[in-house]
């Protein structure tokens, strides 16, 4: 394997079902944009609370892609 230099960049993906939804939309919609996705990690995992009840579940992921620098 030859050498490589990976970015990393932290996202926070949000759901109102779960922890797990709210960090697959975080990886999805980088995806769109980012190419060769490498890793995802989740760093912290929080919820918004509205009138006593969860009303929005959020994930920070870190994610790296392999970066390619200008030739």
């Amino acid at each position: 394997m030859p050498n490589s230099v990976y970015k990393i960049i932290e996202l926070v993906g949000t759901s109102t079902e779960s922890w797990e939804k709210a960090a697959a939309m975080a990886v999805e919609t980088a995806g769109k944009s980012l190419e060769d996705l490498r890793i995802a990690e989740i760093v912290k995992l929080d919820m918004q609370i509205e009138n006593g009840k969860v009303h929005l579940y959020r994930a920070r992921v870190n994610v790296s892609f392999k970066y390619k620098g200008k030739d």
